[in-house]
Order: C-alpha cells, then sequence, then structure tokens
C-alpha cells in the first residue's frame, strides 16, 4: 500500500519506530476492548502485535498531521464472508482509535480512506465490518462511512475469551460507486 493522504491524516504501514505512540495508546483501558481485544499491559506485548503488524502488512497506522504521532490503527483484512453474497474479493474493515481522538471524526476519516484503497487499490468488490452492541462510537463510524445493516450476531472476541452481541455491515463495490457518485 502506498501511503495515503486525507486532511488531517496519513495512513501507511507500521513500522519499528511507532512502538511507543502504539503502546500509548493500545495501552487505555477501554480502547482495545471496545474492538474485541484486551489494552496492552506492556511494551512487550505492543512489540508483539507491532511485530504482527509488521510481518502482515494489513493494518495501517494512523497518524495525525499536525503532530507526526501514531494515535490508532485500521485494518483491511482479506477475508471470508457469507458466500451467498458472491463476494470474490472481500476484505474486513476494522480500527481502532487513541481515547483523547474520539468524537473529532478521525476514525471516519481514516476508514473512508482504507475503504477507497480497498475498492480502488486492492479490488474489492465487498467490505464487511461490525460493532458490539455497547459500542455506539464504531456504529455511528460504520453509518457514516456508508455501510448498510446485513445481520446480528453472537460475535467472538477470542483475545478478550468473551462473546458479544453485535452486527454486521456490509458495502459493495456497487454501493460505493454510487455513493461516491453522488458526493
Amino acid at each position: 500500500m502506498k501511503t495515503l493522504e486525507t486532511q488531517r491524516l496519513i495512513l501507511r504501514l507500521f513500522t519499528k519506530g511507532d512502538l511507543d505512540d502504539m503502546y500509548e495508546y493500545a495501552s487505555v483501558d477501554g480502547v482495545g476492548e471496545a474492538a474485541g481485544w484486551k489494552h496492552h499491559e506492556s511494551k512487550d506485548e505492543s512489540q508483539t502485535i507491532l511485530d504482527k503488524f509488521i510481518k502482515n502488512g494489513d493494518v495501517y497506522a494512523i497518524i495525525l498531521k499536525e503532530t507526526g504521532k501514531v494515535i490508532g490503527s485500521v485494518g483491511i483484512h482479506k477475508g471470508i464472508f457469507n458466500e451467498k453474497l458472491g463476494a470474490k474479493n472481500p476484505f474486513e474493515i476494522g480500527y481502532a482509535l487513541g481515547m483523547p481522538y474520539w468524537g473529532h471524526s478521525l476514525a471516519t476519516e481514516a476508514t473512508k480512506a482504507a475503504i477507497k484503497y480497498a475498492f480502488e487499490g486492492l479490488s474489492a468488490d465487498l467490505l464487511w465490518c461490525g460493532h458490539y452492541l455497547q459500542n455506539a462510537r464504531s456504529k455511528r463510524v460504520i453509518e457514516k462511512c456508508g455501510f448498510a445493516y446485513y445481520c446480528d450476531g453472537i460475535f467472538e472476541a477470542k483475545p478478550l475469551g468473551m462473546t458479544f452481541e453485535g452486527k454486521r455491515y456490509i458495502l459493495t463495490r456497487e454501493q460505493y460507486e454510487r455513493n461516491n457518485k453522488n458526493n
């Protein structure tokens, strides 16, 4: 992936130099839990996750242009989805943002850039994402990004060893193109 820029953000693959910033946002209680993973309890834990991000190459650092600081992440994961939809190249979008940056539409801005890259750079034909019922902030990001409700379900958060009620949403290539034509 090339580096993506929005009005306030830069999205790029994580590098080893991002450890301190990652630990700063990922160690706060509530940030990871909203997305299905436990907050990081040590820099060693952040290092393990950072190494995985670098190796897999599908999670991007969200950098605030104003400060040059990594404030979160957005993942574009190749994945399987309900075959009834006929998707041949589906991806899952997921995101996390440091708590001080909540409520400023930064997650929406980053997710929209990731969506554009998935459809235009990765030739996705379908994107999906979801949120746990208690995560109203994530629901709002999903709605602002043009996803359509798909289903309810019980979803497992393996890192937390828990299951949650949640909702899944999809965005097809046709919906994406229609939304962009109207904007």
